[in-house]
């Protein structure tokens, strides 16, 4: 598997200080990786700096290319696409604008074989592609977001919390598509998560994060055994911190 991101000693401050110290992670391509941690534990700023939304010290390599010069437009045009936290969808336009957005650069025949891709995916919003985006429910909004991000047809999709605010039965809908959308489309993605649970399910490997430093990495064996999960629970909730993050691979 070839290496399809690295990032080497990244650090993101913010007016009081830093909240991501020294952050280093590679990843391949094709796979899907996870980035665990409590709520305040630099998950999100982390993924935000890949991005290139936030100021960071340190380098950013995508696919043998150092990226970190570049700004978020230029990112988003080698092919790294972020779903924000919260969706981030426009409420006042309909589901197709919506779509539209994530692929206005392509002419229309490309948009519309992309389109018809991610309603093959998310049925659920195929019949509500004259409402208005804040008229569908939660669940739908983030199977949108999602739609709207693969409609430019990433390299790398960075997904900030996708189970945020919603119900049990539509995280597992949410993350069952997402699991499709890898093994047909061998799309790679960094995703951030509280919930271990749901990551686990679609991620190959993972790393912990606890106030802005990694403190632990788990393989695809640690994540599907019982012990290693509850070392990762352990170090990002901070029970039995120290214990937990000496317990985790390195």
């Amino acid at each position: 598997m070839s290496e399809l991101l690295r990032i080497e000693s990244l650090s993101v401050a913010y007016g009081a200080g830093p909240v991501v110290h020294g952050v280093s992670l590679a990843m391949g391509a094709g796979s899907v990786a996870a980035l665990l941690g409590a709520n305040g534990a630099g998950k999100s700023s982390t993924l935000r700096a890949i991005a290139g939304l936030e100021p960071a010290q340190g380098r950013v390599v995508f696919d043998g290319q150092d990226i970190t010069g570049l700004d978020a437009a230029k990112r988003f045009r080698a092919g790294i696409v972020y779903v924000p936290e919260g969706r981030a969808i426009v409420t006042d336009l309909s589901v197709a604008e919506n779509l539209t957005l994530g692929a206005y650069f392509v002419d229309s025949r490309t948009r519309a074989q992309r389109q018809q891709l991610v309603l093959d995916f998310f049925p659920e919003i195929a019949n509500r592609l004259k409402s208005p985006a804040g008229l569908l429910s939660g669940g739908e909004q983030q199977m949108l977001a999602i739609g709207r991000a693969l409609m430019s047809a990433p390299r790398l999709l960075l997904l900030d919390e996708p189970s945020l605010g919603l119900a049990p039965l539509l995280v597992a809908r949410v993350y069952e598509r997402l699991a499709r959308i890898q093994q047909e489309q061998q799309l790679s993605a960094l995703l951030v998560e509280q919930s271990f649970h749901a990551a686990a399910k679609l991620a190959s490997r993972a790393w912990v994060m606890r106030h802005g430093h990694i403190v632990g990495e788990l393989d695809a064996q640690a994540l599907g055994s019982r012990e290693g999960r509850q070392r990762a629970i352990d170090a990002y909730l901070g029970t039995r911190a120290d214990a937990a993050a000496q317990a985790l691979p390195a």
